[in-house]
């Protein structure tokens, strides 16, 4: 989402129209409040697939998310009828489809004449020069299977990168981070706290867990729904804050910050980095692409990879931690020409 409204503002400020975006949604977590302020078009959500994690809200089940999302298929073949329908209505010179299979889908069956781009982190999977870790062979192709069915009918696929990798041909482009710019303007600092961002609030007990043993320690962790957490656990709210999502007190947390601890997505990471915040990423079990992300991330410095919040490692790294990331911020600052020259190529 937060992808999404930078491109929105790249768009618009180069005189483009925007006309309509679609976000697909599986109906379990709030969409929240800032996407709705901040893109001043038709935001239309549909029901789109998604993983299935298991009950305490960690682990996700690949076999349970397969049959469950062939199950919903009447619905998810509704969603793709409503995206022909808004295809006519607005008839669009080109798609910018921020890897959502249902968009991969639609130009497959529906075959529309405007042009696709795909723009994602995901699609340096598709790159041959992309590292994949040691092992997980059936996860490695099943990604990369994935990652081609949002781009069916692509007419150029956009690999947003933690760094430079050297661009082939033109089926696959590497291009920089498309960060938000309220982080532009931040200045970076460091206070006495870390900073959790969790996708699944079911990693709170690991944050706890921690937090009791190093009572001393300030912690503010951004999750949805906290009002669970706070039902659900008793801790010293003093100590350990829970927040629910908020993007500009999160960036504004984050530029203060000892450090961040986050499941490896790739956006949060590459925001820590530009602000030179050492990162402990945890991936979501199950979630291959957090895995790789945590690999490619502390390979470019960004931090260190564990199973657990255990900011014990988190502290450990950031006595070696170098924030001297010039590199990664100027890398950053070529994304918006970088990405609107390959957009206008189309």
């Amino acid at each position: 989402m937060t992808q999404a409204i930078s491109m929105y503002d790249l768009l618009t400020e180069a005189g483009h129209e925007v006309s309509a975006v679609i976000l697909g949604s599986s109906g379990k977590r709030d969409v929240p409040e800032f996407f709705f302020n901040k893109i001043k078009c038709p935001i239309v959500t549909l029901q789109s697939p998604n993983f299935v994690s298991d009950k305490n809200n960690k682990t996700i089940n690949l076999t349970k998310s397969i049959i469950h999302n062939i199950w919903r298929f009447p619905v998810f073949k509704e969603s793709l009828k409503k995206i022909d329908a808004l295809m006519n209505e607005h008839k669009p010179d080109v798609v910018i489809n921020f890897f959502d299979l249902l968009m991969g889908l639609y130009f497959r069956f529906y075959k529309p004449s405007c042009k696709m781009l795909c723009i994602a982190h995901q699609y340096i999977y598709l790159h041959g020069d992309f590292e994949f870790p040691e092992g997980r062979y059936f996860d490695k192709l099943a990604i990369k299977f994935y990652t081609r069915l949002t781009a069916h009918g692509s007419s150029k696929n956009l690999a947003l990168s933690f760094y430079k990798i050297h661009t082939h041909d033109n089926d696959v482009v590497v291009v920089p981070p498309l960060l938000r710019k309220e982080i532009f303007g931040l200045e970076s600092k460091e206070s006495e706290f870390y900073l959790v961002y969790l996708v699944n609030n079911g990693y709170f007990d690991e944050v706890l867990a921690w937090h009791k043993e190093n009572p001393d320690h300030e912690i503010h962790c951004f999750t949805d729904h906290p009002q669970d957490i706070y039902s659900k656990f008793t801790f010293d709210q003093e100590k350990l804050i829970v927040h629910g999502i908020n993007d500009t007190l999160f960036l504004e947390m984050m530029s203060r910050a000892k450090g961040l601890a986050s499941s490896a997505g790739f956006e949060s990471v590459c925001e820590a980095m530009y602000l030179g915040k050492p990162v402990l990423m945890v991936p979501i079990q199950g979630h291959y692409e957090q895995f790789c992300n945590s690999r490619d991330a502390q390979k470019a410095g960004a931090g260190v990879f564990s199973d657990r919040f255990d900011l014990g490692k988190l502290s450990m790294f950031s006595t070696t931690f170098s924030n001297d990331l010039l590199w990664f911020r100027l890398w950053v600052a070529t994304a918006k020409d970088r990405i609107y020259n390959e957009i206008k190529s189309i």
